[in-house]
């Protein structure tokens, strides 16, 4: 058994824990892989350990990952910021764009998915850190944003994402994941068509287990799976 594949099965093992602290239910949560710099060959020996879902921050690594691994079973989500003239690149085979920070991204979304018959999912990212650097959009534009997302039938809204802040004390961000999971609950009323609210990506490699027990339905692991990034 490769290290990849080790790191995989010690994950999700914590994931299982944190999901039974929290009275929840481990399969629940989707583990995305977060493959970012790393070569082909490692996302094939995640793929052997049956890891299905796979995270890039860059549109044009993406790009090539997906051009080049042809594997049916895969999914990929885009995690990192997006660049409007970019997403026709990726509108082909993403499955997951979680980094939707503005309704002005709607429509170059769904144009290009309309062009390979395709709806692609997409999470709000909202920002809980309170961070400049950091994309996502503010509460109180939610329920606008949701809001414009009816007007564009080939995307489907499936819930909210979130950056804490990098902190070497997973329990100092507690409470941006409490705050997002607050923000998701009470914009569930607004489910309707092409807007159905049902996932919650929060938490990486050092804060996963909080994010689970703050209810994170999706979690983004790369340097625990994969070990420390090359660059970037």
């Amino acid at each position: 058994m490769s290290v990849i594949q080790k790191n995989i099965e010690l994950i999700q093992s914590r994931i299982e824990e944190a999901a039974s602290r929290s009275g929840r239910i481990a399969r629940d949560i989707k583990l995305i892989a977060v493959s970012k710099t790393k070569p082909n060959e490692a996302i094939l020996e995640a793929l052997e350990a049956g890891q299905i879902h796979f995270g890039e921050n860059r549109m044009h690594e993406l790009q090539a990952k997906m051009r080049e691994i042809q594997n049916p079973g895969i999914c990929w989500h885009m995690i990192g910021t997006l660049q409007t003239n970019k997403i026709k690149y990726i509108a082909n085979r993403v499955d997951w764009i979680h980094s939707v920070s503005k309704a002005k991204y709607f429509g170059e979304i769904n144009k290009r998915a309309l062009q390979f018959d395709r709806t692609i999912n997409i999470l709000i990212q909202v920002n809980i850190s309170n961070e400049e650097q950091k994309s996502g959009c503010e509460v109180d534009e939610l329920e606008s944003i949701l809001n414009a997302a009816r007007a564009y039938p080939s995307i489907s809204v499936r819930g909210l994402m979130g950056m804490a802040h990098l902190t070497s004390d997973p329990e100092a961000v507690r409470g941006e994941f409490a705050f997002l999971h607050e923000a998701f609950q009470n914009h569930m009323h607004l489910n309707e068509g092409n807007v159905q609210l049902s996932e919650l990506s929060m938490g990486m490699s050092n804060d996963f287990e909080v994010a689970i027990e703050e209810g994170a339905t999706m979690v983004r692991v790369g340097s625990s799976i994969f070990g420390a990034r090359n660059y970037g």
